[in-house]
C-alpha cells in the first residue's frame, strides 16, 4: 500500500488551476488590462458563491419535502438559510469592487461581451427555480419571452447551461412549495390537518384573530383621527383603514385561482406561527419563517445593488445581451418576489397582548399531553 502524499494548501484548493482561469477570450491574461481581469474575476467569484447558495437551498428544500418534517431538524434548515443570506450580503459587497471601474475603463473591453449577458448565469436561474420563482412572474429577456433562448449556444443548439437548468426544473417541488406543504400540515390551535374538526378549528381561530385585529385597527384609527386637521383628512384616514381591513379579509378568502381553501390554510398557519411565536414548539418554525423573509430581503437588495452598480458604470445603455439594461434590472428587483404571503403577514400582526387566547396552548409545550 502506497503512502498518502502529504496535503498542501495549493493542491487542496487547486490554486494553480483556479488562478489560470482569468484570461477571458485571450490566450493569456497578460494580453488583458487589469480592468478586464478584475471584471472576469469578480464574476467568477459570484459563480463560486452561487454554487454554495444552491447547495444550501437544496438542503433546506429537501428537508421540508419530508412528511413529517422532524422538529429537531429545523435548526439545520435555519442554518442553511442564514448561510445563504450571509453569502448574498458578500455578493452584494462585490459590486463595490466592480465600481472601481470607470465608464471608460469598462467601455475599453465591453464590446467583446456582445451578445453575452449576466442573464446567462445558469446558476442564478437555478437559484430562482429552487427558491420557487413562478415562470409567469419572469420578465421577458430582450425580445424573448423565456430565459431558455438566452441559454442556447450562438448557433441555436442547446448548451450545457440549458441542460443544467432543465435538470433543476425537473427536481420537483421548490423550496416555496415545500414550505407551503409544511405550513399546510401545521396544527392550528392544537388541531391537526387530518383531525375531523380541522376546518372548524381553522374558522374559529381566524374569527377570533380577525376580531382582535379589528379592535387593534379601530384603536389605531382613533389615534390617527385625533390628529386630523379637517374633514378631508378624516375621510382619507377612514378610507385608508377601511381598505386595510378589507384587504385583510380578502387575504383569507383567496379564490380558486389563488389557491382557494388550501392557500387560506397555509396563510392562517403562517399567521398562527407568527402570532404565538413564544410558545416552545413554535420557536424553530418562527425562525424558519423569519429566515425566509430575511433571505428574500437580501436577494432584493442584491438585485437593487446590481442595478445601481450597472447605472453607475454604464448609465442607461442597452445591455450587451439585448435587455434594457438598468431598466430590466430594476424590474427584477421589484417583481421577483417568492415568499409574498410571509411578507403580507407583517401587515396583519398585532401586539402580543392583543392576541386572542388559544384553546390548547399546552399542545405547543415541550411535553405534549398523552
Amino acid at each position: 500500500m502506497s503512502e498518502k502524499k502529504p496535503t498542501t494548501y495549493w493542491d487542496y484548493i487547486h490554486i494553480e488551476e483556479l488562478t489560470s482561469l482569468q484570461s477571458g477570450l485571450a490566450e493569456s491574461e497578460e494580453e488583458l488590462s487589469n480592468d478586464e481581469v478584475l471584471f472576469i474575476t469578480v464574476h467568477q467569484v459570484f459563480e463560486l458563491w452561487f454554487k454554495l447558495i444552491l447547495r444550501e437551498l437544496r438542503t433546506a428544500r429537501d428537508l421540508f419535502r419530508k412528511d413529517p418534517v422532524a422538529e429537531q431538524e429545523l435548526s439545520g434548515a435555519v442554518r442553511s438559510l442564514e448561510r445563504v443570506t450571509t453569502i448574498l450580503r458578500r455578493c452584494t459587497d462585490h459590486f463595490e469592487v466592480v465600481e472601481t471601474l470607470t465608464t471608460r475603463d469598462y467601455l475599453a473591453f465591453r464590446d467583446k461581451l456582445f451578445p453575452a449577458s449576466g442573464f446567462q448565469s445558469r446558476q442564478l436561474r437555478q437559484i430562482e427555480i429552487v427558491m420557487g420563482l413562478e415562470e409567469e412572474d419572469r420578465i421577458p429577456f430582450g425580445g424573448e419571452k423565456g430565459f431558455a433562448a438566452a441559454l442556447k449556444e450562438p448557433d441555436g443548439t442547446p448548451s450545457v447551461s440549458m441542460q443544467k437548468v432543465r435538470e433543476t426544473q425537473a427536481e420537483g417541488a421548490s423550496l416555496r412549495e415545500a414550505i407551503d406543504e409544511w405550513l399546510y400540515r401545521t396544527p392550528i390551535d392544537g388541531v391537526a390537518l387530518d383531525d375531523a374538526d380541522s376546518e372548524t378549528a381553522l374558522d374559529r381561530f381566524l374569527m377570533k384573530f380577525l376580531g382582535a385585529y379589528d379592535a387593534e385597527s379601530a384603536a389605531s384609527r382613533s389615534i390617527a383621527l385625533s390628529n386630523t386637521k379637517g374633514p378631508e383628512e378624516v375621510e382619507r384616514i377612514d378610507e385608508m383603514y377601511a381598505d386595510e381591513r378589507a384587504s385583510v379579509r380578502a387575504f383569507f378568502s383567496p379564490n380558486e385561482a389563488k389557491g382557494g381553501a388550501r392557500r387560506r390554510r397555509i396563510r392562517a398557519a403562517a399567521l398562527f406561527v407568527e402570532t404565538y411565536r413564544e410558545l416552545p414548539l413554535l420557536a424553530w418554525p418562527r425562525e424558519v419563517l423569519d429566515s425566509l423573509v430575511e433571505l428574500e430581503q437580501q436577494f432584493v437588495v442584491f438585485r437593487q445593488r446590481h442595478a445601481r452598480m450597472a447605472e453607475r458604470v454604464i448609465g442607461r445603455r442597452a445591455g450587451t445581451g439585448g435587455t434594457a439594461g438598468v431598466a430590466y434590472l430594476d424590474k427584477t428587483a421589484l417583481k421577483y418576489r417568492i415568499f409574498r404571503d410571509l411578507w403580507a403577514i407583517r401587515t396583519l400582526q398585532i401586539r402580543r397582548e392583543a392576541a386572542p387566547g388559544l384553546d390548547k396552548p399546552e399542545y405547543y409545550g415541550f411535553l405534549r399531553p398523552e
